[in-house]
């Protein structure tokens, strides 16, 4: 890992010492352990209230810079940022797997997440577009526009510690903002890495480096972002009672929320779906990311018919998996991020046998040579009922819960529904009519609704967000762009009269 930190520019004595940092001089101390090994990898000094002050202030004259700088040459820097993340596409991706705990492989789909996301923004640089409205009154002409808003607060969690403010960065780039960046605590090295990356391309081409900042600390940092009205958009991700308290803070000052909050997925296997595909698509889901994923497949809700095979192919398939290493590409899956995860797990499986569950395969927290991390854990398999409370609440754990439903589609479409959270949601069917009700206003009420794949895995070309207690926001493609904007509606006259509206007189 060392030749890695090396690559990526990072000195683990001193992380934060680059050039445009100005979070590092007098806040707490945060160390970053590897849920890999158990071993400290960094120790980082976050930002104290004087150095957000000087963060906002820098961010505040950037933008007057940055807003009048033609949405095509923002793109043409983001374009550079893509580059880059080629060129070093295996040292970051090996330094995610290490610092947040998943498998290689997934590491390397991250910095591709980033690499895609840039070179849609690159192409959104030249379609920031509005629209033409003909107006009711003679020689004139109304069009709408958009205008960058201002700062935009990035709050991230651990689970994506580099994808996701990639997806919100180039996007709040390219539409002229200036970005302030609170990573997650627990993996800073992950944000020092990218921030690193795209303050060296500011400096060579001779921009600010206030238009994009980093400040690492804990929920207090988040608290002062929420509160500051100098903030134009708080983009958040991470746990439902996060974002309500991030809503009530910013709605307070009427400013505006992006929340990307918790997941409570179901992928529906009807009597005519793929079980081969079924298999794949449900324990991907479930134990990708070692089950830290928002889009997890938490719930598979089976028709009662094919119940018992399901099963028995669902636990066979689990007997393969290996847990280890996330470095080592044999291991399908890694560790979980900390040792409260590890506790939250195991209150989790008390609490489902307690409530009337049935554990299939049994957890347990892995020991031995390769777990003296203590966050190995062994994925579980339970059946329960939809309404157990466990069940109604998203633990970031492996745990795949089975659910048996009878007679049509529609009942098990209530029990998909019949949970808080509205993220992902997939069927597995090939049935045109069970496949296109579950698409339909009477199906799916999730942000996400996939036919015939799981959960997990969203491409950037898509708008990325779930209703409900998943907040209701929208990241990365489509026409997500639209919430790092304000809208603005103009009328022309071009004419030599001066006539109202509504064919109102006003004659002097």
């Amino acid at each position: 890992m060392k030749n890695e930190l090396k690559i990526l520019g990072i000195s683990t004595q001193n992380p934060g010492s680059s050039t445009g940092q100005h979070w590092f001089s007098g806040g707490k101390l945060f160390e970053s352990f590897s849920p890999v090994d158990g071993k400290r990898i960094a120790l980082v000094t976050g930002s104290s209230r004087k150095d957000y002050e000087q963060v906002v202030n820098s961010a505040t004259d950037a933008f007057r810079t940055w807003r009048l700088i033609p949405a095509p040459k923002r793109g043409e820097i983001i374009r550079q940022l893509g580059d880059r993340l080629r060129q070093l596409k295996p040292a970051l991706g090996k330094l995610v797997s290490y610092e947040m705990g998943k498998s290689y492989q997934e590491g390397m789909g991250e910095v591709q997440e980033m690499i895609d996301i840039c070179d849609f923004a690159l192409g959104l640089s030249r379609q920031l577009y509005g629209n033409t409205i003909h107006s009711e009154r003679p020689g004139h002409r109304m069009y709408e526009q958009y205008h960058p808003l201002g700062i935009v607060g990035i709050i991230t969690a651990f689970n994506f510690p580099v994808a996701v403010w990639a997806w919100n960065i180039a996007l709040a780039l390219v539409c002229g903002n200036t970005v302030i960046w609170k990573p997650s605590e627990k993996t800073p090295l992950c944000a020092i890495a990218c921030q690193k990356l795209l303050a060296e391309i500011l400096y060579r081409n001779g921009l600010p480096e206030g238009i994009s900042s980093l400040v690492i600390g804990d929920k207090e940092i988040g608290e002062w972002l929420s509160a500051d009205v100098r903030i134009g958009l708080i983009s958040a991700t991470g746990s439902t009672r996060m974002g309500k308290e991030v809503a009530v803070t910013v709605a307070q000052r009427l400013g505006k929320t992006l929340l990307e909050l918790g997941g409570n997925n179901a992928i529906i296997v009807t009597p005519e779906a793929d079980l081969k595909m079924t298999v794949i698509g449900a324990v991907f889901g479930a134990v990708g990311t070692a089950g830290q994923r928002c889009t997890s497949t938490r719930r598979l809700i089976i028709h009662e018919s094919i119940y018992e095979k399901v099963k028995k192919l669902l636990t066979e398939a689990y007997d393969q998996l290996k847990i280890g290493n996330p470095l080592d590409t044999n291991n399908h899956v890694g560790p979980l991020i900390d040792k409260a995860a590890v506790n939250s797990y195991l209150d989790a499986l008390d609490k489902i046998e307690t409530q009337g569950g049935q554990l299939l395969i049994k957890g347990k927290v892995l020991e031995g040579d390769g777990y003296e991390s203590g966050c190995y854990v062994q994925p579980v398999i339970a059946e329960v009922e939809n309404h157990y409370d466990i069940v109604q609440h998203e633990t970031f754990a492996p745990i795949l819960y089975l659910i048996k439903y009878q007679g049509d589609i529609s009942q098990a479409i209530d029990l998909q529904n019949g949970v808080a959270q509205g993220l992902s949601s997939a069927v597995m069917t090939n049935n045109l009519r069970e496949a296109e009700l579950f698409l339909s206003a009477a199906g799916s009420d999730c942000g996400i609704a996939n036919v015939n794949i799981g959960t997990s895995g969203a491409e950037i070309g898509g708008a990325f967000g779930g209703e409900k207690d998943t907040g209701g926001g929208r990241e990365s493609g489509s026409d997500a762009w639209k919430a790092y904007m304000r809208r603005q509606t103009n009328t022309i006259n071009y004419s030599t009269d001066l006539p109202l509206a509504q064919g109102i007189k006003f004659d002097l």
